[in-house]
């Protein structure tokens, strides 16, 4: 646990690439494999369940501290951290445990996990009392699941493939699904990623998709486009939809179903578990997942609000009216593998060619293929983007016709790019602020949105909350509204703070869709502030009837 934690100081002391890329192979460089196989998973983003609650965990901290209640919040909320607040409050100990970050994990913290409370407050005050101080900070951010170092994946691949001159897409081919929650890491599987690479390593991926290729935002005035990335003709163009991206594998008789977050979600979307029978073995398709209703006219939108399938990944039981209310299909729009062999290093026009052929040559109920969208030029297509939001799409995807299909958001073996329509946004006020967290914990920055539940000029109106941002304003920007909020507090609600409204901002949001949990009944996916009205009063704020405007036909 030590040399994992000496690890986390080194790699958050710096902000050089290259500072955290030397730590991560010295670190890896002699770790034992079943250390070695943890930090991975850590460092790549995976996150076991929630192994202690939050509240047993404060209760405890505070006890052994001997802090009245009232001291341990505002600790907290001066730190911005529980793992490194409780960290600082408990007295410091010298570090008597020699066990690795492996034995600590699966011997001592991952059996916390369903444990009474009497059991979790008997075990775990003895396990903090053989830490030291940044040990005990790095073994409570592995229990809260708040464990983030400013370490990309793609860091993390760059360092094995360096240690064991592998190439770097070889290995992140490997470290797909390494993090979903159904892997335990262990020695074996470590020592397969920094294995020297075999002849028949793909013939050995079982249900393990590729590491998803991922599109660059294309911001710029529809009238550069020629002179930026070319002519129309040399690009493949789609509707970009807004679901769950997802590679569903056929290998060996068997289907599985993988998020972009390298989460296995087979069982989720039992609408696709037909495939196994009518999917022919060795073939992986890459696309969306979508909630798909064909409309009652042939111009009526078929794919539904992501908010209808947000329903569906809430549910641990899926049960027949949801399944019923928000059936899926998937949208293909690529294939990444066809009668065993990959096909990536092939041209997105030949990719295409090839999955038009497999759908027309097997017609699969719940897929469907991405239809590709034609112009002369781009101002034509700019005049079908403009249809996006009627139907229930993002925009627009651009794939380069020649383009491999690469790994991660890179440009090196081609390029998508993603041209979203403008987000949706009105003026709303700023009713409700709490600190943030780590660099932004002495400052105000979580806020909540309101806007005015009547028109100007009714003879009495009230602020309702609809949203709350946090990304958006500049540093500069920030400190000015957290001098503000100060001035201008009402009331204090814990660690919330009611204000004076006084402040206006331009909100943007993604989506929009019905909400019974919110008091609005209002639910805006994404928000966040696009800019400080500095020149709008409070008065002339939007209302919920301009948010209802923006849901469009029911």
């Amino acid at each position: 646990m030590k040399d994992f934690a000496e690890l986390y100081l080194r790699l958050d002391a710096t902000t050089s690439s290259n500072a955290k890329l030397q730590a991560l192979r010295d670190y890896f460089a002699q770790a034992p494999a079943a250390d070695a196989a943890w930090a991975v998973y850590f460092l790549a983003g995976g996150r076991p369940r929630q192994l202690v609650p939050t509240r047993l965990l404060r209760e405890l901290a505070t006890a052994m501290a001997g802090l009245p209640d009232w001291l341990f919040e505002e600790s907290y909320q001066s730190v911005g951290d529980l793992a490194e607040t409780i960290s600082l409050l408990l007295p410091q100990h010298d570090h008597d445990s020699d066990e690795g970050l492996a034995q600590w994990v699966e011997q001592h913290l991952l059996p916390l996990r369903g444990q009474p409370a009497e059991v979790v407050g008997e075990r775990l005050p003895q396990l903090w009392l053989r830490l030291d101080r940044p040990s005990l900070m790095l073994c409570l951010k592995l229990i809260t699941g708040s464990f983030r170092v400013g370490v990309s994946k793609l860091l993390v691949t760059r360092a094995l493939a360096q240690l064991c001159d592998l190439d770097p897409k070889r290995v992140a081919q490997r470290l797909v699904g390494y993090t979903d929650l159904s892997h335990r890491p262990t020695p074996d599987s470590y020592l397969k990623l920094i294995a020297p690479e075999s002849d028949d390593e793909h013939a050995q991926r079982g249900g393990q998709p590729y590491p998803f290729f991922l599109a660059h935002a294309l911001q710029a005035p529809v009238e550069d486009f020629a002179t930026l990335i070319g002519p129309v003709e040399d690009w493949q163009v789609e509707w970009k939809w807004d679901g769950i991206r997802a590679q569903v594998v056929k290998r060996e008789g068997q289907l599985w179903i993988w998020s972009r977050g390298e989460e296995l979600v087979t069982e989720r979307f039992p609408e696709l578990h037909s495939l196994a029978e009518t999917l022919p073995d060795g073939v992986v398709l890459d696309g969306e997942i979508l909630v798909w209703k064909p409309g009652t006219t042939q111009d009526a939108p078929a794919v539904q609000p992501f908010a209808l399938l947000q329903q569906r990944l809430g549910r641990k039981i899926l049960g027949k009216k949801l399944l019923a209310d928000a059936p899926v299909v998937l949208q293909a729009y690529d294939l990444l593998e066809y009668q065993g062999e990959d096909w990536r290093s092939r041209p997105q026009h030949e990719r295409r060619s090839g999955l038009e052929r497999l759908l027309n040559e097997h017609p699969l109920a719940p897929v469907l293929l991405s239809p590709l969208l034609q112009a002369d030029d781009w101002a034509g297509l700019a005049e079908q983007r403009e249809q996006s939001r009627s139907l229930g799409v993002e925009g627009l995807m651009l794939k380069r016709r020649d383009a491999l299909y690469g790994v991660g958001r890179t440009k090196d073996l081609g390029v998508w790019w993603k041209w979203k329509i403008d987000p949706f946004s009105v003026d709303a006020v700023l009713i409700y602020a709490q600190r943030g967290h780590g660099r932004r914990a002495s400052l105000y920055s979580d806020y909540t949105f309101a806007v005015w539940d009547a028109p100007a000029g009714a003879p009495q109106r009230t602020l309702v909350p609809f949203a709350k941002a946090y990304s958006g304003l500049s540093d500069e920007e920030m400190r000015k509204v957290d001098a503000i909020i100060r001035k201008t507090t009402v009331e204090t609600f814990g660690p919330v703070r009611s204000v004076k409204p006084t402040l206006v901002f331009e909100l943007g949001f993604e989506g929009i869709a019905l909400s019974k949990r919110h008091k609005s009944g209002i639910a805006v996916r994404f928000p966040r502030m696009l800019r400080w009205r500095l020149d709008k009063p409070v008065e002339e704020a939007d209302d919920l009837a301009t948010l209802q405007s923006l849901l469009g036909p029911t």
